[in-house]
Order: C-alpha cells, then sequence, then structure tokens
C-alpha cells in the first residue's frame, strides 16, 4: 500500500506487465494467438494431449495426461451435491477441492484427467443417471463426450471436440489464469490455485458469455429475419453477443478455427441449417456494427463459435463454462508450474483514498 494519492493507479490492471511466460502470446492488433510457439491455427487438429503436452513442456514439466477416474470421495460430493441441484460450475469448483496430490506434477495430472469425468458425471448425475467411467482406450475429447452420453461418439465429434480444447486451452494473463498464479505464487498447492481460477472463471464477465450468443441465434430463428432482429437490438442499446474484444481489434483468431471446426461438423455429423444460419447471422451483424459504431472494430469473437460447435456437439448451455474449464485447466496448470520457477510472491499494491485520522 502507499499513501501517494498522486500514483498512476491502473484499474484492472490494465496495460500493466506482470510475468514473462512461455506458453502463449496474444496480439490484439495483429489478430494472432501463439500457445507454445505454434500459431492456434496450427494446432486446431492436434489431440488434446499434444497440446497439453507441448505446454507443460514450455514450462519445465514433462507429462501426458489421459482421463481419469474420480476419486470415491469426489462421487460422494457431487451425488449430494445433484440431489441439491447445485449449479454445475459450483459443483466442478467444489470437486476440485476435494482432489489430493503429493506433488505439483501429480496435482496437474490430476486436475487434467478427472475434469472432464468430474463434470461429465455431475451432468448425468444432475439428470438421473449414474456417471459412466472413462475408458482407458479413449483420449480426453472422445472420453469426455462418451461419459456424457454412454455411447461412444461420432469421430467428427470427436475431432470438433479436439479443436475447442485446443483452440481454448491458454489466453495470456486473463483474469481466471492470474488468479491460478497469485495463488501458486504464494506456495500453496496446485488444487487450491485452480480451484480458485475456477471460481474466477464462473464470472459472467470472463466465461459466461457463449450462452447469450446462441440464445440471439436462436431469437432470430430463419436467416430472413436477420437484420430485422439486429437492427432493433441495437436500436435498444443491447449488445450483441459474441462481437467485440477487450483485447482483439480485428477478428479475433479463435473465432476462424472454430468457424472452420464448426463447417466441417455440422456438414458431416449435424444441422448444416443451424450453421448456416449463425454464418447469416455474422455477416449481418458486422455490417451493422460498422455502420452503427464504426471505428469500434467490433469484430467476430470467440463465444459466437464457441456456443455454435458446442451446441453442435450436443451439449446444454449450462455445460458451456464447465466445458470451457476442461481444456483452461491445463493452461493454469502450466502457469502454476511457471510461477512456480520465478519463486516470487505477486503482490501488488494499492492507493489509500479513505478518511484520515484525526
Amino acid at each position: 500500500m502507499t499513501t501517494d494519492v498522486n500514483a498512476n493507479v491502473n484499474n484492472g490492471l490494465e496495460g500493466i506487465v506482470a510475468a514473462e511466460t512461455r506458453l502463449s502470446m496474444v496480439d490484439g492488433a495483429r489478430g494472432e494467438l501463439i500457445i507454445g510457439g505454434f500459431r492456434v491455427e496450427e494446432l486446431s487438429s492436434w489431440h488434446f494431449e499434444d497440446t497439453v503436452e507441448l505446454l507443460w513442456a514450455a514450462a519445465g514439466f514433462h507429462g501426458r495426461p489421459h482421463a481419469m477416474s474420480l476419486p470415491v470421495h469426489t462421487g460422494t460430493l457431487l451425488r449430494d451435491a445433484a440431489q441439491q441441484n447445485v449449479p454445475p460450475m459450483d459443483a466442478l469448483r467444489m470437486a476440485a477441492g476435494t482432489l489430493r496430490a503429493e506433488e505439483d506434477g501429480e496435482a496437474a495430472q490430476l486436475l487434467v484427467g478427472t475434469f472432464p469425468t468430474i463434470v461429465a458425471a455431475y451432468w448425468r448425475l444432475q439428470h438421473g443417471h449414474e456417471p459412466t467411467p472413462p475408458r482407458e482406450d479413449l483420449g480426453i475429447a472422445a472420453n469426455y463426450l462418451y461419459m456424457l452420453n454412454g455411447t461412444e461418439p461420432h469421430a467428427e465429434l470427436v475431432r470438433g471436440m479436439e479443436t475447442y480444447l485446443n483452440t481454448v486451452v491458454d489466453h495470456g494473463l486473463n483474469a481466471s489464469t492470474f488468479t491460478a498464479r497469485v495463488i501458486a505464487s504464494t506456495g500453496s498447492d496446485f488444487v487450491s490455485a485452480i480451484a480458485g481460477a475456477v471460481g474466477a472463471l464462473k464470472g459472467p464477465l470472463h466465461g459466461g458469455a457463449p450462452g447469450p450468443a446462441l440464445d440471439m441465434v436462436f431469437e432470430i430463428g430463419d436467416a430472413s429475419r436477420t437484420e430485422e432482429v439486429l437492427r432493433r437490438k441495437i436500436a435498444n442499446g443491447e449488445r450483441l453477443m459474441g462481437f467485440g474484444h477487450r483485447v482483439y481489434k480485428v477478428r479475433d483468431p479463435r473465432a476462424d478455427v472454430l468457424a472452420a471446426a464448426a463447417e466441417r461438423m455440422f456438414t458431416r455429423a449435424g444441422d448444416r441449417h443451424l450453421y448456416e444460419l449463425a454464418r447469416a447471422v455474422e455477416r449481418t451483424a458486422l455490417r451493422l456494427l460498422e455502420e452503427h459504431k464504426p471505428g469500434r472494430k467490433l469484430q467476430t469473437n470467440v463465444e459466437f463459435y464457441t456456443a455454435l460447435l458446442l451446441h453442435g456437439l450436443g451439449l446444454e448451455v449450462p455445460l458451456f463454462t464447465p466445458t470451457f474449464a476442461i481444456s483452461r485447466v491445463a493452461g493454469w496448470t502450466a502457469h502454476s508450474f511457471e510461477q512456480r520457477r520465478v519463486g516470487r510472491l505477486i503482490r501488488p499494491q494499492s492507493v489509500y483514498v479513505g478518511a484520515a485520522p484525526a
């Protein structure tokens, strides 16, 4: 803390550089995202395990994740939570806190390996079904879909899920990642760091927008109504969900990756009509935003095609943010490894603006 009221205060830490990282680089001006030395477009066809292995190696840990069964006490907690109809993100945070590991590497493996199992098991319990344990012969993406539905998923659906998990695995020093690094910097365990990150992700300003983006597409319903509905929303001062980003001043590169994945998946194993409707909504929204808010550079962001892709994968909206966490936990653990190597407590200052003593 400082008493210098003339000190420069950066609310939201805007523009403050708090860490060096080998994990990801976000260039908002150029619309570029590099993860572990690869452009996000290059990672789109990888297996999720390969991407996690890449991030961990960049952070100094060598290991490969796999889907894991739940500890008995974690399953018991999820059953109790389902009886109380706890929201899925709360259940994930609670269940994450039950995990135990002696070493950081063991914790990282456990967290990445059990997050899909936690989310899928809780979803089934909420809907009156027994959890389906993971299969050793399936990867993390395929296992997640299998554990949700109880049947082996179509190869195109697995590919779509792989692309999604790879695309959102890490994204600079966002709120949840920074939370994980702050907790790790105290010397606390990885489970605590990741439980804190889940709590940060739950906030609607960070992880809660894909659902509303899909709602807008469904509200329009038919391409012929697109301009009418969007003009009304803009006139009423409503935000067009899935457009604009705090960092990207051009098109979010993740949107392009997910748009291509959605087109492939909906063409080969889904409802092509919904994909065409979404593209019509996107084209009209971009034109109207430029017309009514020139210079704002409100381009398509990752949330728009996240909503379309996850819906096409058969996921309901309450699963969207937990599924995001299944991917991002890999980034959180990698950043926690990296912060461990820094070995310094994160401790910013504040300016006191309260009352002076008499």
